[in-house]
């Protein structure tokens, strides 16, 4: 066991020193610029740490706990270093020439420089932190350089689910650690659906004694094979909430809240019947659909979808929506509330007389501008506390909110039209890779999910500025976010599972300038160091298959094929007989001859196992010497 334990620390020291040659010193999201020069800082126990701001000084204690962690001792605090000493120096001075979120790193043989303000700082210390290799004698090799670096958007958002399965703060707080830790800054947090109403509204104790709860949830794919007849509930106290705002604060992010309305709304409805334009009404569940419990009355939705009983645009809704949203504003300080506004259905509008008379009386055009009403109203009300709403980009429908920033789901054209109006964007589309419900191969081995392919090499090469608008329409498009809905991620590590190493694609394209971008550099030398370190953790990750599959037939009948694990330390496991590969099967090694016959193929099998354990999907490739019908999964 000892000598297992030191051939894996040697590999682990050779990964971390090979991340110094990377052009990107193996730092994600890439800089802006990184100038390196022959030479090291030596970082050891005479080093000291400078950091003579006191607004600095969380810093100065986060780095120092983040030394102790890799090397076992602390550097001394000092308010400036001796004419002999080694410095790490952390300072503002300079950095109110830099660009807003952005910092400077320099290293040379005696000093390690970062300068940034506030969030900059921190972003800098996050990257000291990434570059640093392992501990070897004592010591860490620091490769001296010059990294200059800012952000290309100044919105770099995830979004998180928590009505259909809710997760607990523990989860939040490590989604937002890893956030941090890549330098995003907006955290999306959907509180509120049809299948559950997820925070504590003091003015309405029902949304959470009635709202937060459901009588079971679909097994399998939607429409689902059954029910598992379990009620489901939870929500986040005002206290956990305001405890997750001051979390995310402390690492410099800004956490949105979302509050669904119009749609979406049978969490809202079945806690409080007469927001329904149809109170009476039993909530419509499908004959046939799997159901748990009583199919009377308003009841908090079991299935994922689309569903027609929506806010009835009354007095009394606008009313308690108000009121619940003065409870949201008064916890979070985002500037941002998030309303949904997408998936609206107009049937119940269409058939009740109240909707009809006001449409009318309103001299609105249809349905669509009722919603376009409601929406305006609502940003009115968000507007007077000095707040701003964001909307999927279904608001764009009935005519926008004058000031609404849009969230363009539903692929690039909503954003465009909204950044042709002179309004705000966030590109968040589900055709770019960025919705991580989606399954990240086309393996059999993939977990249920909702469907789609969204695996980090498309999320990495999507390009969030649309092309068709001009330079000075451009500058509306404030950003780039990606979704995590949860009908088929029922736990804390299936989130782990969905996000990682998505999360990283999207740092780079969010942060990063686009000709700093490098598909190759990034899953062969960066991606791959930073899952050999999440490897040794206890965290849960979507294992990447083999990288560099190269087919070529030679001597007629010979296929030679080249493989490259995909992280240091990992093994890459094939077959050729059908069966699925393990670590009973055959370990590959250096490159593969294959004999198949001109008019035949060969199924080879494939499978990663990391060092700790984890594996990869089983992958397949066709080996084809000219076999008819051949498909390719």
């Amino acid at each position: 066991m000892k000598k297992l334990f030191t051939i894996v620390l040697l590999i682990f020291i050779a990964i971390e020193a090979s991340a110094q040659q990377d052009q990107n010193m193996g730092i994600i999201p890439a800089p802006v610029s990184v100038k390196k020069s022959n030479g090291n800082f030596k970082l050891d126990k005479t080093v000291v740490l400078v950091s003579n701001e006191p607004k600095n000084s969380r810093m100065a204690d986060l780095f120092n706990a983040f030394v102790v962690t890799k090397t076992g001792f602390a550097l001394r605090p000092a308010k400036a270093a001796k004419a002999n000493e080694k410095a790490i120096i952390l300072t503002s001075v300079g950095a109110d020439k830099l660009p807003v979120e952005g910092y400077k790193i320099k290293i040379t043989n005696k000093n390690i420089t970062i300068v940034g303000t506030e969030a900059g700082l921190f972003y800098g210390l996050k990257s000291i932190m990434q570059l640093m290799p392992e501990k070897a004698n004592d010591q860490i090799l620091i490769t001296t350089c010059e990294i200059n670096d800012y952000p290309r958007f100044k919105y770099r958002g995830m979004h998180l689910d928590v009505s259909r399965h809710m997760f607990p703060v523990s989860l939040i707080k490590k989604y937002i650690d890893l956030m941090s830790d890549y330098k995003m800054n907006n955290f999306h947090w959907h509180l509120t659906d049809d299948q559950g109403w997820r925070i504590e509204i003091k003015k309405y104790p029902k949304l959470t004694e009635v709202g937060s709860k459901r009588n079971g949830t679909i097994i399998g794919h939607y429409p689902g094979v059954g029910t598992d007849n379990k009620e489901y509930k939870g929500y986040y106290t005002q206290n956990e909430v305001k405890d997750v705002i001051a979390y995310a604060a402390a690492r410099y992010i800004n956490v949105v809240p979302e509050i669904e309305l119009p749609g979406h709304a049978s969490a809202a409805i079945a806690a409080y019947p007469e927001l329904s334009c149809f109170p009476e009404r039993d909530t419509f569940v499908d004959v046939n659909a799997p159901w748990s419990g009583s199919r009377k009355g308003k009841q908090v939705q079991q299935q994922s979808g689309v569903f027609d009983d929506v806010f009835v645009p009354s007095d009394n809704t606008f009313k308690f929506l108000e009121n619940v949203l003065d409870e949201v504003i008064g916890l979070f300080p985002s500037t941002y509330i998030h309303i949904g506004g997408d998936e609206c259905p107009k049937e119940y509008w269409k058939e009740n007389a109240f909707c009809q008379k006001m449409i009318k009386d309103l001299n609105l055009k249809d349905e669509h501008g009722l919603q376009s009403y409601f929406i305006q109203r609502i940003e009115k009300h968000v507007n007077a506390k000095g707040r701003q709403i964001i909307g999927w980009d279904e608001i764009l429908e009935g005519g926008l909110a004058p000031n609404a920033t849009v969230m363009s789901w539903r692929g690039a054209e909503g954003g465009i039209i909204a950044a042709q109006q002179g309004h705000d964007v966030i590109m968040t589309p589900n055709a770019g890779g960025l919705y991580f419900d989606h399954k990240q191969s086309t393996s059999a081995d993939e977990p249920t999910n909702i469907g789609g392919l969204s695996n980090y090499s498309t999320i990495y090469n999507y390009e969030p500025m649309p092309k068709e608008l001009t330079v000075a329409q451009q500058k509306y498009v404030i950003g780039v976010q990606a979704n995590l809905w949860t009908e088929y991620v029922e736990t804390p590590a299936k989130v782990e599972y969905m996000i990682i190493p998505r999360i990283f694609s999207l740092s780079e394209i969010a942060w990063s300038q686009p000709e700093r971008k490098d598909l190759k550099n990034f899953s062969e030398e960066r991606l791959a160091l930073h899952l050999a370190r999440l490897d040794k953790t206890g965290t849960n990750y979507w294992v990447p298959t083999p990288l560099g599959l190269n087919e070529k037939v030679i001597n007629g009948e010979t296929i030679n094929v080249n493989l490259k694990a995909p992280m240091p330390g990992s093994s890459i496991y094939y077959t050729l007989d059908l069966t699925r590969p393990s670590t009973a099967a055959t370990l590959y090694t250096n490159g593969l001859k294959v004999i198949v016959p001109k008019g035949e193929k060969r199924i080879l099998k494939t499978i990663v196992i990391t060092p700790s354990g984890k594996q990869s999907v089983v992958t397949e490739t066709i080996l084809n010497n000219g076999a008819a019908d051949v498909k390719v999964k």
